[in-house]
């Protein structure tokens, strides 16, 4: 076994010998790229060999799904603070201009890099498993006749395409939707000659489509609702010939802005800020790769954005809808194994109900529950006893974020229909959670719950 040696001497090191300039910009890590870097990292996930392939899809999908709320909240911010003529720097010694410039190089990077592992990496995998994300030119007669079927039945009767002209001007986007623009030449019925058209697809409709056993014997097969509307497209439009279709998709800014000291009521503040939420500020646009000059700068025009917020991507204008295909396909060898989490020492064995009476087991001692490693079903089966316990006569928790069939909130409604005083503290902020936080309000005020909004100036997790 080696031994230490004692500490004889100690040398004092040189002083630097100018102090360091804290403002310098190479010091810090910028907020903003910071979170980009994250996301190429989980980019990274996706391009693992070693982790399951439609676990890899799935990291893709989260790549795109983290983007899109990077555009709205972040990008969205600093082209704000831009548009006002702010001049304030950030820690890392950047004007908000700076900053974009360093998150257009990087995002469009990233873009590229995600289309590529796409197209590159996990179709080709996916395809060797017998996963197949078919284009048309591959489908087969029985396919051809499948896809017809399912526009006609499904998708035709909920589209309205909108031909541009003086009567129909360009409609209002909304944020992150599937959107065509076509190029048209001939006459309508009416004898209108738009030349341009636009479609949006209705968000109802699924934008992956399994196709059936009985035209897809030899594995899963998978189409684009996009690829299914651009080869019916000209059932849309009697008399006319369709020249050109383009996906697009336009972000917008997301964040919600409320001064919480002005308002008299948060909750209605919020529910009208909500609703503007689908028409905020245009800050990028996604293109087909295919989509021409002419046809990008007329969009441009349209949003009022810049060259440097278009992305023209060569795929789905949306990854994260591919997730549909993950949870489609059973094939249990191409994902992680399930985790099943544990329960703590103290709660396994006891008697009585599932985990026993949890008021005795606490008195014995303290229990330590750690997520995700452990269930959370202790937590669950503590608030059920507490919410018919007789001796139990208040109960108080703090609310972030819950499912939309949350069992934690039926029982505290019972706790507070049983005549308990129930007061919880709802953070009506939790982002893209605050409509489904109002909903959980209201029915939480509705059974009899004190209901709070966190602090004034401050978010509440």
């Amino acid at each position: 076994m080696s031994t230490i040696e004692p500490v004889t001497s100690v040398e004092e090191a040189e002083a630097p010998s100018e102090p360091t300039d804290l403002t310098r910009a190479d010091l810090y890590l910028n907020r903003h790229i910071s979170l980009l870097a994250f996301n190429e990292r989980v980019l990274a996930q996706a391009r693992d060999p070693g982790v399951p392939l439609l676990e890899r899809l799935k990291f893709l999908c989260i790549t795109s799904s983290n983007l899109d709320e990077f555009f709205e909240t972040r990008v969205a911010g600093l082209k704000e603070l831009q548009a006002y003529g702010a001049w304030q720097v950030d820690v890392d010694n950047r004007s908000p201009a700076e900053t974009l410039r360093l998150i257009t190089a990087r995002a469009h990077e990233l873009v590229v890099e995600q289309y590529r592992v796409l197209n590159e990496e996990l179709l080709p995998a996916l395809a060797h498993e017998q996963i197949h994300l078919i284009a048309p030119k591959r489908w087969t007669k029985a396919q051809r006749a499948w896809v017809r079927r399912h526009f006609e039945e499904e998708v035709s009767p909920l589209l309205s395409p909108i031909g541009l002209d003086p009567a129909h001007p360009f409609p209002r986007i909304l944020n992150k939707s599937l959107n065509f623009i076509l190029s048209l030449e001939g006459k309508d019925a009416f004898g209108r000659n738009s030349a341009l058209a636009v479609l949006q697809a209705p968000r109802i409709l699924p934008r992956v489509i399994a196709m059936p056993q009985e035209v897809a014997p030899k594995g899963h097969c998978f189409v684009l609702l996009s690829e299914i509307i651009r080869t019916h497209a000209e059932d849309l439009f009697p008399g006319m010939q369709v020249k050109g279709f383009y996906p697009f998709r336009l972000t917008r800014n997301s964040e919600m802005f409320v001064d919480e000291e002005e308002v008299d009521d948060l909750l209605r503040a919020m529910e009208g800020e909500l609703s503007s939420r689908r028409y905020g500020d245009e800050v990028r646009l996604e293109v087909a790769r295919e989509c021409p000059t002419e046809m990008v700068e007329l969009l441009l025009k349209q949003f009022e954005l810049e060259h440097s917020d278009v992305y023209s991507v060569d795929g789905p204008v949306n990854l994260s809808r591919l997730m549909a295909m993950i949870d489609q396909v059973e094939r249990p060898e191409l994902k992680y194994p399930p985790f099943t989490p544990g329960l703590p020492r103290e709660l396994v064995g006891a008697s009585g109900s599932a985990m026993g009476n949890l008021f005795e087991v606490i008195r014995k001692g303290d229990v330590l529950l750690h997520q995700p490693f452990q269930s959370f079903m202790p937590v669950v089966e503590f608030l059920r006893q507490a919410s018919q316990d007789p001796q139990v006569l208040a109960i108080r928790m703090t609310l972030y974020r819950t499912g939309a069939d949350s069992a934690i909130v039926d029982l505290l409604r019972q706790a507070a229909i049983r005549g308990k005083e129930v007061t919880v503290v709802v953070e009506l902020r939790a982002r893209f959670d605050e409509e489904a936080n109002i909903s959980l309000a209201t029915r939480l005020q509705e059974a009899g719950a004190h209901v709070v909004y966190g602090v004034v100036g401050y978010k509440t997790h």
